[in-house]
Parts: C-alpha cells; structure tokens; sequence
C-alpha cells in the first residue's frame, strides 16, 4: 500500500492539470471546438485553425481571435461561417452550448441534406443559410418556438414543400428570403409589423399574395406562375382562356405596334437633338447633361472611330439596375442615362452625379472604378446585405449596377449637402453657421448610425471605414445621414489602404491593418472637426497616417480647464454650454488613443454622447 502512493499522487496531479484547462478553457471554447470537429470541408479546416486552445472565443469580452466568431459580454453572440467551403450535413445540437448565441450565417458553402433543427436554438434572431445544397421540406412547426427571429434566408438551395405556416408565429419578424427553391402551395398570411421584405421569387407558389406584402416590390414574387394579386397586377379572377390562334394574332399585332412606336420616338428625338454637338465638352460641377453624356465625356469607352467619336456602352454591356430598396418606384439604365444630370463631384473613388428623373425624385449615381476585388456573386450579396439595412441616420442604397470594369450604388438625393460643406464650404455665405445644439445633434446621429452599423454588420473588422465629414450628409432638418458606409468587403484591398479614412488610423501606421476600433478613431477625429470648424487634412503630417493629426493639435493647445481656445469661434449657442461642450472635447479624444487598445469601445461613446444634454 506504502508502494502505490507516488502513482496515486502523479495520477492526482494530471487529473488536477487536466481540470485546469478545462477550466481555463470557456463553455464556449469547448462547445465551437466540438462543433469544429463535425464540420467536412474543401479548406475550412485551415480556415478555422484560429479556433484553437488560449481561454477560448471571448477573452476581451466583445473581440474574438476566433475567425468567423463574435462576442457580446464575454459570450459568443454571432457564428459567421461564410464563403469556407464547408460541406455535409449541418448538425446544430452542439451548438445548444452557446447561451448567448443570437445569429448564425453559414451562406455560400455546400451543406447538403434536410434544413438544420432550429428549434433547438429558439433564442436565434437571424439566421442565413442562403446558397448551399439544402433539400426536402421544412417541418411545418420549426418556427413556433423562435419568438426572437427577426431575419431568416434560406435563398438558393434546393427546399421544396410548403413555406412553414409558423412562419407568422415570430412578431419581431422583419426578412424572409426564400427565393430560388421549389416551394409550391400558397404564401402564409404574414402580418408582422415590422415585416419589410419577403423574397419568394423563383418557385411554384400559387395563389393570392398576401395583403400585408402587396406594398412590396413585384420583384420580391416574380418567377411563380401561379401567385396573383398586387404587387404582380395580376388578377386572381379566373377569366377564359384565348383560343391559341387569336393569342398569337394579338402578339403580332402588339409587336408590329410596338415597333412602329419605337421608330417614331427615335425619329422625334433626332429632330429635337442639337446638330453638330459632341459628347465631349469639358465637365464642370453643377453643369447640367445627360448622364449618358457625362459617361463620354469623362470614360474612355472604347477606340475611336473614323470620325473621332467615342464608341458607346451597347444595350447588352449596360445590363440592368438590381433595385435593394423597398417602396420606391423604378427606372431602368436607359432612363438613368437619360436623365438630365449634373456633376456633384469627383472623389477617391470615381464621379457622382445627380440624375433628375422623370415623374421620380432626384438620384446620385456613383461610379466606382475600384471595386474587383470580390466576384459578381460576393458583390450582389453584400449588396443585398446594404439593402436590408434601416435607420434613420444611414443613406439607403436604393440600387446598384454591375459590370467587371466598373460599378454604379445609387442612392437618394440630399439636398442640404454634406457636413464638410455646412463646416467648410459655407463661410462668407448668408446661412447661417451650425451653432452648438446643431452640431451636438449631429454627433449623436452620427453615433446611433455608426452603433446600428457594428449591431447589423459584426462579421466587418470596419463596418463604417470611410467616416469623414463630407460622407455626412444633413437632410431638410440637419439631421446627419451616414453615406459611403460598409463597402471595405467590396473594395481592392490595395485602393482601400491608400483612400479609406479607417486605413489612416494609428494602428494602420503601426500594423497596416485596421481595427475594430478603426471607425472609433475616426468618429474621433470627425467631433473634433465638428468643435473646431478645423479641417483635419491641414493637420496631417505628410505621409504619416495617424501622426500630427487633428486630435495632437487640439492636445497641444487645449487642456481641460480651458479648451475654449480650440472650439470654433463662429459657432453660436455656446452661452453656458461651455461644459457641455467640454465634455464632448474629452469624449472626442478618448476616441483618439493611438493605442487602439487603450481607445474606447463605440458602445461606451455612444452613452457617454447620450448623458450630453444640448441646450
């Protein structure tokens, strides 16, 4: 008995070392390390080597080293495993370790068999499962129980069956996306208040569209030969079918009137047209043209012909406009070009105009040159992902265009203008200055936008990436809306390093790469504009990003007992809100800590802006 002891003690010390990885290891570790082991893939291994030992997924609380992980108060909220190439069956029973999972995206690789079990994670509020191999039918229950979900795609597989009528069960709901499946039989009755988009495009549903969807775009339930109703405008009365030799009669009458109508408007334009104008005057910002003009104008289009004219883009090489908003009424490219037009300006990435459409609001197109960096697929999706967002303080993308060499975002028309032109552009001119609750107001739009931006976009290292004061416009009411947001997963990575103002940050200057609190800086650097009425170009430090910035000016020449030497002298307002602002001033520069870890989180600005009470 005496002989055993040392085995009994060295048997007790690796049992104790065994315990203590475990528990240096999180629940959550463990749980994504068992799921890890069930997943097959072409590379996914190696994409989730990250996934590996340490203390687990969440060490500092809200950013994890874990590829496609993403924390909220210490626990992972969000699985994004996307574009991996993972393949077989989706098991989600592990995944019932993860208490604090909320979304989970698993778009773009080849799962294949029935749709995962989500009853067993009732407490997910989005799921994404969008272009993978998914077949058979969705149990019509799987929904009851997932009074969370807000936001469900299962677009591009291969389901077949009737949409699950639990689908009206969850009250938060806001997307349904179940295009390209075979679902057949009718669409349940959704009701949801919140609901702003349900795509059931491309598959064999019949029946009368639902009341609560027919505000919604007829885009959203094309490809189904049987559903009526608006917004599709076709009746759901039956009527009389035509005898096939009148239906054919009718199409060619239609074609030959069609033809006829076609030739008579070329013939009317030619006449109005001006003789002897070329496309090719001279562009000048506010000068009124034709997009379509403006485009010969400033793009080389192609090799000159005989008369020195530039080639035009053929209907075939313009392709279509892809519309992501909701309610608004649409135009194809030929209206766009068109349209009378004028030229806004010309930034990083390419030019923006205005086009004043007909019998529709007023649109700013930009052309963007430096955009191939990801594939037609990848370019759409992100699009689709743009359109989804909503909040009063972001500019919505109302449609995109796609073609290799160069892409068109559109976007609603501002009038009012940017910050950087209400700070800037503005001086000697009889408007008024923004005076302090203006500019207040500003920064706290500005704040809720970006906030909204890192909720719905976790997946992004920089949801923003580009926040500077002329990406600010202010509508009627001075209200700031958000523009030029969330577009770094579509841009070369090359252009983005040297354009995007998150890339300017100290740790890029450091590192070469951005942060997660990048846009953090940023914000940073655009509140201390909005105090100082200074441009932070004019205190940059040649070739220095991030060094002898806007923030160590104002450092230099403020302190906290007497800042009112660095706040703009033709604000007004100020009148005992001297403390108010000097709060904002030392929010300003914890945002702009060249040590990213020492720089605070968005959530923390954005409460600490909120307790700013303007006058």
């Amino acid at each position: 008995m005496a002989d055993s002891w040392p085995l009994q003690l060295l048997t007790f010390l690796l049992s104790f070392t065994l315990w203590g990885y475990s528990v240096a290891m999180s629940d959550d570790g463990r749980v994504l390390l068992q799921f890890r082991a069930t997943l097959s893939s072409g590379g996914g291994d190696a994409a989730l080597s990250s996934w590996a030992g340490g203390k687990g997924p969440c060490m500092d609380q809200n950013v994890s080293a874990w590829t496609g992980v993403y924390c909220e108060n210490g626990n992972v909220s969000t699985l994004q495993l996307e574009n991996m190439g993972l393949s077989g069956k989706l098991d989600l029973d592990i995944l019932t370790g993860l208490l604090g999972l909320r979304s989970l995206s698993f778009s773009n690789n080849s799962f294949e068999g029935p749709v995962p079990d989500f009853t067993k994670l009732p407490a997910l509020k989005s799921i994404y499962l969008s272009m993978n191999r998914f077949s058979g039918e969705i149990p019509d229950g799987m929904f009851s129980a997932m009074r969370a979900l807000k936001k469900v795609w299962l677009s591009h597989n291969n389901l077949s069956g009737r949409i699950p009528s639990s689908l009206t069960v969850p009250t938060k709901l806001m997307e349904v996306g179940l295009d390209g499946n075979k679902f057949e039989g009718k669409l349940p009755d959704l009701r949801q208040p919140e609901l702003r988009m349900v795509n059931v495009s491309y598959n064999n549903l019949e029946g009368p569209i639902p009341e609560r969807l027919s505000n919604m775009s007829a885009s959203l339930f094309e490809g189904n030969k049987n559903l009526c109703g608006a917004p599709l405008g076709v009746s759901c009365t039956p009527s009389k079918k035509l005898a096939p030799a009148l239906l054919v009669g009718i199409i060619l009458i239609a074609v030959k009137v069609l033809t006829l109508l076609i030739g008579l408007i070329g013939f009317l334009l030619r006449r109005r047209a001006p003789k002897g104008k070329t496309t090719t005057d001279k562009l000048q910002p506010g000068k009124s043209k034709r997009i379509e003009d403006l485009e010969a104008a400033s793009v080389e289009k192609g090799s000159a012909d005989h008369d020195g004219e530039k080639k035009k883009v053929s209907k075939k090489e313009q392709g279509k406009l892809t519309f992501v908003a909701e309610g608004r009424r649409k135009f194809d490219m030929q209206d766009l070009l068109k349209a009378s037009a004028e030229v806004l300006g010309s930034g990083n990435f390419g030019s923006s105009y205005k086009a004043t459409l007909v019998d529709a609001p007023a649109v700013v197109v930009k052309r963007f040159k430096e955009m191939n960096g990801v594939g037609r697929e990848d370019f759409q999706e992100h699009m689709r992902r743009l359109g989804r967002l909503s909040h009063s303080n972001l500019l919505p993308l109302v449609a995109y265009y796609y073609r290799k060499e160069e892409k068109l975002l559109i976007t609603e028309f501002v009038p009012k203008g940017s910050l950087a032109h209400m700070l800037h552009g503005n001086r000697g001119s009889t408007e008024s200055p923004l005076d302090w609750p203006t500019r207040l107001n500003i920064v706290k739009g500005v704040a809720r936008g970006l906030a909204y931006l890192y909720e719905e976009l976790p997946m992004l290292t920089v949801p923003h990436g580009h926040l500077k004061s002329s990406n600010v416009l202010l509508d009627q009411s001075l209200a700031p809306l958000l523009a030029d947001y969330a577009l770094v997963p579509v841009m070369n990575k090359a252009t983005a390093s040297k354009v995007m103002v998150a890339y300017k940050s100290p740790e890029c200057a450091r590192h070469g790469k951005p942060s997660k609190k990048s846009d953090v800086w940023c914000f940073g650097i655009l509140i201390l504009e909005i105090l100082t009425g200074e441009f932070p170009a004019n205190h940059l430090t040649q070739g220095k990003a991030g060094a002898g910035d806007l923030a160590s000016w104002v450092s230099r020449i403020a302190s906290e007992e007497r800042a009112s030497p660095v706040f703009d002298k033709n604000m007004k307002g100020t009148e005992n809100n001297e403390g108010e602002m000097l709060k904002l001033l030392q929010i300003a520069m914890a945002c702009c800590e060249t040590d990213d870890e020492s720089r605070w989180e968005l959530m923390t600005v954005l409460e600490k802006i909120e307790e700013i009470k303007g006058e």
